[in-house]
């Protein structure tokens, strides 16, 4: 699934575990599926079944900036807001809030029917907990900048607060879409060594059942759901680190959703056979591929050399020859069409010319055409991309960078390592020449958490160690305006910033491909996607098959 806030290094952003077909058993017959469908009456039971990419790192939410973490998160915890199906932010746990003094004061009101699935009430309290949590310099979190902005907060009772900000912050209201964290069982915790990390409670629409490590994790619906229960009794996540395995486990009947490749989404489900017993969805991602420079590197310090790169990379060559041309490419950040993309910065400037005199200019040259790239002292430019495992996009666009660099004289070697292993070792500890990865691209245009200076440094989500001026000053400006046309001046000159140093060679935005079985009803495709609706999902009881064994 696409819940995740960010792609983490995102597979969407990123073992094979022994198991039965008992997992998502097909329907008796596609027309069953259709006759009980038909009615339109939501049933509830079953089990959905789908494929993580990795691991989770850590059930508590803001410990974790990896896809896997957060697929799982987004269905035990709950914010004050959340994003609805056409990417506005609306209330969740809050009752209601009121937006004061021209954005500077925040407050709100909230549900007094939400607890914690151990039974105790959620409230304001928790928030409370919550933000200075979030706050404080010992919480080993990426994501504290938004906290940061509040200047006061104050609780008015147990089930009211306000926030107050000393200037307007556009992401005041973001802010409090997170996953609020239950302060009686966390208060005074190490969260480093907490076992609330792999055995959570949260007040969400489904309750972590089991976690078998390298396996699956195991959810179950949770009854007292202040939503509504939702009508699928159980969520099974299986950890399958390789694309190819997942097809082929969903060809086997052994998951109910996966996303496809283009090659899969164009060649291999095709046909009648496909069609009765799938649905396949299309539509333009919220999130970017890039190549990442470890700014620390001799090879990369040179703003040319990465910019001869960047000149050197056939983007289109990539989306045609990866992503089959479902995808586009791109050289920002943002997601074409939207507001603050800015469409004047050329997606693609291929040119292996101007690579050539940009690399000679920064002091790298060939003594013959043939021969390696090397500088002053005779030393060969090679380096290696590090990306995840399981990831053939990912690998195949590394493979696609790793010609066109050996045709100017680069040497590059391709490494991949598992999920996990990848963030903790290599990611958050700077231990890199270059990563494939790839991001979310959140609905505010904000990316201050990966683009400020402050942000450079281990665990931080600048983990290229870029460093501007100019581009700080501008991400602080940014986040402080509330209306779109004086933030849009802004946002365009950090993309061409970024664009100019290339801290990332930015690559291509990918189309969504999910493809969801048959007997699954109740999706209603939207601008957010598929997933917002999941807890009413929902599936025939002549589709729900037997119970899962572990």
């Amino acid at each position: 699934m696409m819940r995740a806030t960010l792609l983490v290094l995102l597979s969407a952003l990123v073992l094979l575990a022994a198991c039965g077909r008992g997992d998502a058993s097909r329907p008796a017959s596609a027309a069953k599926t259709a006759a009980s469908a038909a009615s339109g009456t939501p049933e509830y039971g079953g089990r959905f079944v789908q494929a993580t990419i990795g691991e989770p790192s850590n059930l508590i939410p803001p410990l974790a900036s990896d896809s896997s973490s957060h697929e799982i998160a987004d269905l035990l915890y709950v914010g004050l807001l959340k994003f609805d199906k056409n990417i506005s932010l609306v209330p969740q746990a809050a009752q209601s809030y009121e937006v004061l003094e021209d954005g500077r004061l925040l407050r709100f009101h909230l549900r007094r029917d939400i607890r914690w699935t151990d039974g105790v009430p959620l409230t304001a309290r928790d928030v409370e907990f919550t933000y200075k949590l979030m706050i404080d310099q010992n919480t080993p979190t990426a994501y504290a900048e938004d906290f940061l902005a509040v200047k006061s907060f104050k609780l008015l009772d147990d089930y009211s607060f306000e926030v107050r900000y000393d200037k307007p912050f556009a992401r005041a209201l973001v802010t409090w879409a997170s996953a609020i964290l239950p302060r009686h069982l966390l208060e005074g915790q190490d969260l480093l060594k907490t076992p609330l990390a792999r055995q959570p409670v949260g007040a969400g629409p489904y309750v972590l059942k089991s976690w078998t490590t390298g396996d699956r994790l195991v959810l179950a619906a949770n009854p007292d759901y202040f939503e509504g229960r939702p009508y699928i009794d159980e969520v099974v996540m299986r950890i399958i680190p390789d694309q190819s395995t997942q097809f082929m486990e969903l060809k086997s009947g052994n998951l109910d959703e996966i996303g496809l490749s283009p090659q899969q989404y164009l060649y291999q489900t095709e046909g009648q056979d496909w069609a009765k017993e799938y649905r396949k969805f299309k539509y333009v991602a919220a999130a970017y591929t890039y190549l990442a420079f470890n700014l620390k590197s001799r090879l990369f310090a040179d703003v040319r050399v990465r910019q001869a790169i960047n000149h050197a990379i056939d983007k289109d060559e990539i989306v045609r020859g990866v992503l089959m041309g479902l995808g586009m490419a791109t050289g920002v950040p943002y997601k074409p069409g939207t507001w603050a993309y800015d469409a004047r910065i050329p997606a693609n400037e291929f040119d292996p010319a101007l690579s050539r005199r940009l690399l000679a200019e920064a002091g790298w040259t060939r003594k013959k055409p043939d021969a390696p790239l090397t500088d002053a002292d005779g030393r060969p430019f090679a380096f290696t991309i590090l990306t995840n495992q399981g990831n053939s996009q990912r690998i195949k666009a590394a493979i696609i960078i790793q010609s066109r660099l050996k045709d100017l004289g680069i040497r590059v070697e391709i490494r991949t390592v598992e999920w996990a292993a990848f963030i903790k070792e290599f990611v958050d500890k700077g231990r890199f020449d270059a990563l494939l990865l790839g991001w979310t691209i959140t609905p505010d245009p904000d990316i201050y958490d990966v683009w400020h200076s402050s942000k450079a440094k281990p665990g931080g989500l600048n983990f290229v160690s870029y460093k501007n001026p100019e581009l700080d000053d501008l991400l602080e400006r940014g986040r402080r305006l509330l209306d779109q046309k004086r933030r849009k001046p802004i946002y365009d000159r950090i993309q061409e910033l970024l664009h100019r140093d290339q801290p990332y060679c930015f690559l291509y935005v990918p189309m969504a491909l999910p493809m969801v079985h048959a007997r699954v009803q109740g999706i209603e495709p939207a601008p957010a996607g598929i997933d917002y609706n999941f807890i009413r999902w929902w599936i025939p009881k002549t589709s729900q098959g037997p119970e899962l064994t572990q």
